[in-house]
C-alpha cells in the first residue's frame, strides 16, 4: 500500500532506527483548537479588504468565502481518510513520499519549508503589525512588532510541548469567546440601522470570473490551517479517530465564524472605505462603533494572529524533523523529541520574510503554492484507493469530494497564473529549486548507506 521506493529509502538511511519514538500527549480537544488557531489567522482579518477591491460587491464577497469552506471541508475530508492510513506526523511530506514517491514527497516538503510555514507565519506577523500600528499608533518600526511576535512563539514551543499546548488552548478559548461577542455586536449594531445596506446582487456584466477565482486563491489561504492536526499526526493520541475528526470538526467551526465575521465586516462601512484595507476588520469595527470599537477589535485580531503564529511555529518544524529523519534534510533536525533547532529555522525565515515583503504578494504566493500541493496530496489519496482497494482505503463521499475538491482549487489556481503571473511564476520557482536540493539531499545522505 505504501510507495516501494519510500520503505527502501528509509532502510538505506537508517531513519526508523534513528527516528525518535513519538509520545501521542495530542488529543481530540488540542488538535481541533490546532486546526482553529492554523485557520483563524491572518486571511480572514485582511483578505475581504483586498477582494472587496476586485469584486465591488459584499455578496459576491460572502459567496466566495462560502465556495472557499466547501472546499476546505473536502479537503478536510480527503486528508482524514489518508491520515487514517499514514497516522504519522509531516503531512504533505509523510503522505506523498508513501503514497507516490520520495521525490514527491520532498518538494512537498519543500513547498512547505517556504509558502506551508515561513511565508504564512510572516503573513500573519504582518497583519498582526498593520492592525497594532493603525489602532494603537506604535513608535517602533512596524517589523519589529512582527518579529517580537515571532521569537515569542518560538520561545513557547522550542522546549516544552505541553506548556506551548496549554498556553496555546487558552488563547484560542479567549479568541473564540472574544469573535462571537464582536459577531454579536456587530449584528445587533447592523440590525439597528448603522452600517451599509445590503446591494442588490451583481449583474452579470459586472461578474468577473477571473476576479473571483483569484479572490478564492486568497480565500483558500485562510482556510489552509485546516490540515493542521496531519502536521503532528504522530503526537496524537488515538489517531484513527482524532486525527480525522480534528479536520472536520475544526474546519465546520471556522467555516461558520469565517461567513459571520465576514459578513459584519463588509457590511459595516462602503466599499470604497474597506476595499484595499489589510486592516479591513479595523475599519469596519470603526464604522460600527468607533475608536473603541477599533482598538478592541485590532487587540483580538493581534491575539488571533499570534496564536496562528503560534500554531504554525509548532507544526511546520514537525516536516523538518520527520524530513531529517528519513534523510533528506541536515541531520541537525533530527535530534529531540522536540525538534528545538527546527523551531529556531522556522522563526528565522520568517522573519526574514517579515523584512522583506509585502501581505499582498504572500496571499497570492501562499494560496497558489499550497493549493497546487494539497491537489498533489488528494490524487495520492485517490491513487492509494486505487491500488489497495474500497475495503482497505474508506473515503468519504468518494469521489465527488476529492473532484469537487481538485477541480474547485485547480480552477482557481489557474486564474491567478493568468492574472498575477509573477507570484505564481516565484511559485514555480521555488517547486524547480527542490529538485537540485532533493538531489543534493541524497547525495549528501548516500555515504552512510550501508553496503549492497
Amino acid at each position: 500500500m505504501i510507495s516501494n521506493e519510500a520503505a527502501d529509502l528509509r532502510e538505506a538511511s537508517g531513519s526508523d532506527s534513528a527516528r525518535a519514538p513519538r509520545v501521542r500527549r495530542i488529543g481530540l480537544a488540542s488538535a481541533v483548537v490546532l486546526v482553529i488557531a492554523n485557520m483563524l489567522g491572518t486571511g480572514v482579518f485582511t483578505t475581504s479588504g483586498f477582494s472587496l477591491a476586485d469584486l465591488h460587491d459584499p455578496v459576491v464577497v460572502l459567496a466566495a468565502w462560502a465556495v472557499g469552506g466547501v472546499l476546505a471541508l473536502c479537503g478536510a475530508l480527503s486528508y482524514g481518510a489518508l491520515a487514517r492510513q499514514i497516522p504519522r506526523s509531516g503531512g504533505e511530506y509523510t503522505f506523498l513520499a508513501e503514497t507516490v514517491h520520495p521525490l514527491a514527497g520532498f518538494l512537498a516538503g519543500w513547498v512547505s519549508l517556504f509558502a506551508g510555514f515561513t511565508a504564512p507565519i510572516a503573513a500573519a506577523a504582518i497583519g498582526l503589525q498593520a492592525y497594532l500600528g493603525t489602532a494603537f499608533g506604535t513608535a517602533v518600526r512596524p517589523e519589529w512588532i512582527g518579529t517580537s511576535a515571532i521569537v515569542a512563539a518560538a520561545a513557547m514551543h522550542a522546549v516544552r510541548v505541553e506548556r506551548g499546548l496549554a498556553l496555546q488552548n487558552a488563547a484560542v478559548a479567549i479568541k473564540l469567546v472574544s469573535i462571537g461577542l464582536f459577531v454579536g455586536f456587530g449584528a445587533y449594531t447592523l440590525g439597528a440601522g448603522a452600517g451599509t445596506p445590503v446591494p442588490a446582487p451583481a449583474t452579470a456584466g459586472s461578474f468577473e470570473v477571473g476576479a473571483f477565482a483569484v479572490t478564492l486563491v486568497w480565500i483558500s489561504f485562510a482556510y489552509s490551517g485546516w490540515n493542521a492536526a496531519v502536521y503532528v499526526g504522530g503526537e496524537v493520541t488515538d489517531p484513527d479517530r482524532n486525527l480525522p475528526r480534528s479536520l472536520l470538526f475544526g474546519t465546520l467551526i471556522v467555516s461558520a465564524l469565517y461567513l459571520a465575521l465576514n459578513a459584519v465586516f463588509v457590511f459595516a462601512a462602503p466599499v470604497a472605505d474597506l476595499a484595499g484595507r489589510p486592516d479591513v476588520g479595523a475599519v469596519a469595527a470603526e464604522a460600527l462603533g468607533g475608536t473603541a470599537a477599533r482598538r478592541a477589535l485590532s487587540a483580538l485580531v493581534a491575539l488571533a494572529l499570534f496564536t496562528s503564529i503560534s500554531s504554525m511555529v509548532m507544526t511546520g518544524p514537525r516536516v523538518y524533523l520527520r524530513m531529517a529523519e528519513d534523510g533528506l534534510f541536515p541531520r541537525i533536525f533530527r535530534a529531540g523529541d522536540v525538534p528545538t533547532d527546527a523551531v529556531a529555522l522556522q522563526a528565522a525565515l520568517a522573519i526574514a520574510v517579515v523584512w522583506s515583503t509585502g501581505l499582498a504578494q504572500l496571499l497570492s504566493y501562499i494560496g497558489f503554492m499550497l493549493g497546487v500541493s494539497a491537489i498533489a496530496t488528494v490524487l495520492g489519496l485517490v491513487s492509494l484507493r486505487w491500488r489497495a482497494g474500497a475495503v482497505r482505503v474508506p473515503i468519504p463521499g468518494y469521489p465527488w469530494v476529492q473532484l469537487v475538491y481538485v477541480a474547485g482549487t485547480a480552477w482557481a489556481s489557474w486564474f491567478l497564473v493568468a492574472r498575477r503571473p509573477d507570484e505564481a511564476l516565484v511559485g514555480l520557482i521555488t517547486l524547480l529549486l527542490g529538485l537540485p536540493a532533493y538531489a543534493a539531499m541524497r547525495r549528501w545522505r548516500s555515504p552512510a548507506r550501508p553496503p549492497g
